[in-house]
């Protein structure tokens, strides 16, 4: 490749660019022009577009990159051309960073893609041959061509980021693109068809393991199934898995123990964009719980979700950000108390109040954050500074 067009100019994109420069490449970047007023003559000249996974893939400039017949790469396909190293790819619509952070504990390789770096900053950073865990996204998948992981994950499967992908369908065979060309494809038991022909193994979240992983909740305990059939596969010993199962302390906004207060525990789990994810949490806790709810819309229905929050033990939810309005509605016909917060931080202030000894304030939005906050980040970080300053 002699010239490249980077579309979209984040962590992936600034990666991208930097990875490409070093390799003497010419880079074309597009940062702001991304909408229909984009400016087509930055594809001239260039044999590859690379977009970051934000960029729709039915924007300008893909669109018109693929009409032209230039290729179109997520900045994860890059770098895999660019890496000479085993990948073991993780996705799924909850879990992955989890698990991935979990492998990268146990096999002591780096963790990039979707969480943390982006895959081509490893470029030039990790010795040849070093095993490099990466978690995928949908987004990323969409645009890969030669990704060929040798050991690929699927956790689970289930609606999200219809907004973007337009049907479950859709999402659905993003996805499972990382395994067209895996070595080894690892999927829940009973899974259905997939793609490619690597060598199939299933996994369970009741499933034997060496040791009980360290952090709580049976959706855990399945990400530890799938992590220990990773790393057997890798031909790890039992022995290696144990120990990381039992240190591996979990990640940030994951169910994260920010604070007890008063014998109240404050609960961060801002990752939860879905309401897969927050069924999750919920089941996760013995507890009595004040649910903080809500942020924006994916295109998900509430329904269903609100008659499993009347079951599970749940003292009152408290609803936050643009998706208040359908929330309170399908609760509300489920049965389940609720006050209208608006903000997360008159909710933090609202359930703290509410909250008694033993019970569990819990932030579990089954929803994004971009109406109030830049990402889940920035929203869990927040929820640990308002529950901070209770304590002042």
């Amino acid at each position: 490749m002699k010239k490249v067009l980077v579309v979209g100019l984040a962590r992936s994109g600034l990666a991208a660019q930097a990875a490409l420069e070093r390799d003497g490449v010419e880079v074309v970047v597009a940062d702001r022009t991304l909408g229909n007023d984009a400016d087509l003559s930055l594809l001239e000249g260039v044999d590859a577009l690379v977009k970051s996974p934000g960029v729709p893939g039915e924007s300008a400039l893909p669109t018109a990159a693929r009409e032209r017949g230039i290729p179109v790469w997520s900045e994860v396909e890059l770098g895999a051309r660019l890496l000479d190293n085993p990948l073991i790819a993780v996705t799924g619509t909850n879990g992955k960073t989890t698990t991935s952070e979990l492998l990268g504990h146990m096999l002591g390789a780096p963790v990039a893609g979707n969480v943390g770096r982006a895959l081509t900053a490893l470029v030039g950073e990790v010795d040849t041959g070093q095993p490099i865990v990466l978690e995928v996204s949908s987004f990323q998948l969409e645009d890969v061509d030669e990704l060929a992981p040798k050991v690929a994950l699927l956790l689970n499967l289930e609606p999200d980021h219809l907004d973007r992908h337009g049907s479950f369908e859709a999402y659905r065979a993003a996805k499972l693109r990382v395994f067209e060309r895996a070595e080894t494809a690892i999927v829940p038991r009973g899974f259905g068809p997939i793609p490619g022909k690597g060598e199939r193994v299933e996994f369970a979240g009741d499933d034997p393991l060496p040791a009980e992983p360290l952090i709580p909740g049976a959706h855990n305990r399945e990400n530890a199934a799938a992590a220990t059939a990773v790393a057997r596969a890798l031909g790890v010993d039992d022995e290696t898995i144990a120990e990381a199962l039992r240190t591996f302390p979990g990640v940030p906004h994951r169910l994260e123990l920010v604070a007890e207060i008063d014998s109240v525990r404050f609960v961060n789990d801002s990752k939860a964009t879905n309401t897969a994810a927050a069924r999750r949490a919920l089941s996760a806790y013995d507890a009595p719980l004040h649910l903080i709810l809500g942020g924006s819309l994916k295109g998900e229905r509430f329904d269903e979700f609100a008659e499993d929050v009347s079951r599970a033990n749940v003292l009152g939810a408290y609803l936050i950000g643009e998706a208040v309005e359908p929330l309170s509605a399908d609760l509300g016909s489920a049965g389940v108390p609720f006050l209208i917060s608006t903000t997360l931080e008159r909710a933090v202030t609202e359930a703290a109040a509410a909250a008694q000894a033993g019970e569990i304030v819990l932030l579990s939005p089954a929803c994004a954050s971009y109406d109030q906050f830049s990402d889940f980040e920035h929203r869990g970080e927040e929820f640990r500074r308002l529950v901070q300053n209770l304590s002042r």
